[in-house]
């Protein structure tokens, strides 16, 4: 028998906003997650992202949240959630507005690259729901803007990757500013040492929800892999954008990982050169360039988002039809991450990864804590001719434009450039010619500098 969001004791508000959302079934760490986070029970949730962690936790909060219809707090809230990037945050927040849309409960976001005093005013009264990444929420606790002694339920999700941002300092400071007497929500893909540690730290006997093996890839994803030189790949992915090479599926939105911020810019500035539109999001980029980003990627604008890991965790965009690993990551479980963007929501998807001579360090390490499983593709035909600079894709060499020496101002040789107007001197007559006066057609023979103009 099928389990429906009825059969799992949820109010009617929030089964009206599921039914507004078109949601009928839940996913099976909603399923098992709801029913003892309802019940008040802090929980540890093991699950790869795109699994719908976000309504496990947050539909049964706000549910909890109103039946105890305590009082806003001053500059404080009654559920906060931590989640590592700003678009995951900004992610989360909507996902509450849209649940507890019928509940009246006040939503706010706050992360960095935003303004601070627009932080602290619209703080100022407190809310029920206040989603942040940690440094942000931090700086507004030191600057005495915001309290945590107002929380009922906490939620970390992500925490593996909170850690992987360096995020565990913040981490271990927030636990000892929430009240003990809470609820803990926690959720993670992955369970190394440090996450065990927290766990202790943040939940009380918490329940347990493992719905997929950690750092497993999704199945509905098609693997391949190029063996490809460094310095090649520009012009691979050029290749395979311009469907010059028979690559799996049609690249309707394509999601491009890079290791580093400048990597993605340099791979958006080539792109731009061939005629490739696309856009580039990293920790270097401002809030509203993101944001902008994201969009355009969100509509289709500019179907082509170069990325760091900061996008691997959380962006939910339904249509990613491919994954480009342009570089492979160095820690292994982040490539179940990025692959995870694609082959969401049902949908297949296909996932492409690019590695050099000196990554097959990190290709060994994936296959060894993941199940990946790759499909090795050749390089084009004409792959060689193209990067040695004589296939039909390499774009002609710039010609130099051929400087022309100016012509001098007058036909006189030897003429100053400066006139007598500008406090030098006119050329005496006899020396190379007639006077300025003479060439310009006018009477009379010219005058020295001693002349008067009457």
């Amino acid at each position: 028998m099928t389990i429906q969001f009825k059969d799992l004791g949820l109010s009617q508000p929030v089964m009206q906003a599921l039914d507004m959302q078109g949601y009928k079934e839940p996913t099976p760490i909603q399923a098992q997650a709801i029913p003892p986070v309802l019940e008040g029970r802090d929980l540890l949730g093991i699950a790869q992202t795109g699994t719908g962690k976000t309504a496990a936790f947050m539909l049964p909060s706000i549910d909890n949240l109103r039946k105890a219809d305590n009082q806003i707090p001053f500059k404080s809230c009654r559920m906060l959630v931590l989640a590592p990037t700003r678009e995951l945050a900004g992610q989360i927040a909507q996902s509450a507005k849209d649940y507890g849309a019928l509940a009246g409960m006040k939503v706010h976001s706050i992360v960095g690259g935003t303004s601070v005093n627009k932080d602290r005013n619209k703080l100022h009264r407190g809310c029920d729901i206040l989603v942040a990444t940690p440094g942000r929420l931090l700086d507004l606790i030191d600057q005495k803007a915001f309290n945590l002694s107002g929380v009922e339920v906490l939620v970390l999700d992500e925490a593996d990757q909170m850690l992987d941002l360096g995020f565990i300092h913040a981490l271990r400071r927030i636990s000892q500013l929430v009240p003990q007497d809470r609820q803990t929500l926690f959720f993670s893909a992955t369970m190394p040492g440090q996450i065990k540690e927290l766990v202790g730290k943040y939940c009380n006997n918490p329940v347990t929800v493992s719905v997929t093996p950690a750092a497993t890839t999704a199945e509905r994803i098609d693997q391949y892999l190029f063996m490809v030189q460094q310095d090649e790949k520009q012009t691979l992915l050029e290749m395979i954008l311009l469907e010059k090479h028979p690559t799996p599926g049609d690249f309707e939105r394509v999601l491009i990982f890079t290791r580093t911020k400048h990597g993605a810019d340099r791979v958006v500035k080539k792109l731009s050169q061939r005629g490739i539109p696309a856009n580039a999001i990293h920790g270097n980029k401002s809030q509203p360039q993101r944001v902008r980003a994201l969009d355009e990627f969100k509509r289709a604008k500019t179907p082509i988002l170069v990325a760091t890991d900061v996008a691997a965790r959380g962006i939910d965009i339904p249509g990613v039809s491919h994954v480009i690993n342009y570089e492979l990551p160095n820690v292994p479980e982040q490539y179940v991450h990025r692959i995870g963007r694609t082959a969401r929501a049902g949908a297949d998807g296909v996932a492409i990864a690019f590695c050099a001579e000196d990554e097959r360090q990190y290709l060994k390490d994936i296959n060894k804590q993941t199940d990946a499983s790759f499909e090795r593709l050749p390089l084009p035909d004409n792959f060689r001719a193209v990067v040695e600079g004589v296939g039909p894709t390499k774009p002609a060499p710039k010609q130099q434009r051929q400087r022309v020496k100016p012509k001098p101002r007058g036909d006189a040789p030897g003429k100053p450039k400066h006139s007598a107007r500008k406090g030098k001197p006119n050329r005496p007559q006899g020396q190379g010619g007639q006077s300025n006066r003479r060439r310009r057609g006018g009477g009379g023979g010219g005058r020295g500098p001693a002349q008067s103009r009457g």
